[in-house]
């Protein structure tokens, strides 16, 4: 170090003010290389800037033009989402698609996809309605049976369970145990809901219990063990679906990076595809291939769930 200090006091002269300037940049020089080999980089950082904010801990985010850009379009899409729906992005979409690629054509394509998607969506929605309901008559099944072994009667422990994910028709049953009706009837006209047809199996149970004396809190478990059985029989077939379904989605987006690596590459692939007879053939082609593709894998896991229903 010293020698360090003595060629750069060398270099500015022969002072010792010099001198000593040159000893004191080379410590500082070293203890910054020391500091780095050490892994101490971050301690010193954090010294330094505890140093320069007169011992208080700065606060540092991100901030600036970026971080607005970035709110101002997530508050956009959230507006967008919530005034379009899920299928309306299909025409954001095609409107950007049709902007950058100077023609209508994909506009259209947008257009027509929003219906499509909106069926698909519903569909997806009536799914998840029919299997929450499945699990509520597990659910059922098991606490009015537990109500029954804790002491309670049938015509107060299904008033004390409640049925609340089967709207008018569960108040009707409510009301059938509450006041002495025809609750067998009534659970057979709930379960005409999509996805309550155990009720109907728990309207039998409770047909026999009434009118052989023969235990309800056995024949609902065998009902929600039945029920239980078959939902996880189904979840098990979805989770060996889930490959093939992967496999068909990616396959079906490959188009879309074969399109982004096109442009990437300075190819064009948008002003072939959109301006020329050509490119009007291939897209006409590959939009059947795709749709054909997607319709087979859709129809081949939509038969085997049917299959495993039966």
């Amino acid at each position: 170090m010293t020698a360090v200090g003595t060629s750069l006091g060398a270099s500015l002269g022969t002072q010792p003010e010099a001198v000593y300037a040159g000893s004191v940049c080379a410590a500082m020089v070293c203890a910054g290389v020391l500091s780095r080999l050490s892994g101490g980089s971050r301690e010193g950082a954090r010294r330094a800037r505890l140093l320069c904010a007169d011992g208080a801990e700065p606060v540092f985010r991100w901030g600036g033009p970026g971080r607005s850009v970035a709110e101002a379009v997530a508050r956009v899409g959230r507006r967008l989402g919530a005034r379009l729906g899920r299928e309306g992005w299909c025409l954001a979409a095609g409107a950007v698609l049709a902007l950058s690629g100077e023609s209508v054509l994909p506009l259209l394509a947008g257009a027509v996809a929003v219906p499509l998607l909106g069926r698909r969506l519903r569909r997806r929605e009536r799914r998840r309605a029919r299997e929450a309901r499945e699990e509520a008559v597990i659910d059922l099944c098991t606490a009015v049976a537990g109500e029954l072994r804790a002491g309670r009667t049938p015509e107060r422990a299904l008033p004390a369970v409640g049925m609340p994910d089967f709207g008018d028709a569960g108040a009707a049953v409510q009301a059938a145990a509450r006041f002495g009706g025809d609750v067998p009837g009534a659970l057979r006209r709930a379960a005409r809901q999509e996805g309550a047809d155990g009720l109907i199996g728990m309207a039998a149970c409770w047909q026999v219990a009434v009118d052989g004396g023969a235990g309800l809190a056995d024949g609902l478990d065998r009902v929600a063990g039945a029920l239980r059985s078959e939902r996880d029989q189904r979840e098990e077939l979805r989770a060996q679906l889930a490959g093939p379904r992967s496999t068909a989605l990616v396959l079906a987006l490959l188009p879309a990076f074969g399109l982004l690596l096109g442009g990437a590459m300075g190819a064009q692939p948008l002003r072939v595809l959109l301006h020329s007879p050509a490119g009007w053939a291939c897209l006409t082609a590959a939009g059947l291939l795709e749709w054909a593709g997607l319709a087979w894998v859709s129809r081949i896991v939509r038969t085997a769930e049917e299959g495993d229903r039966r």
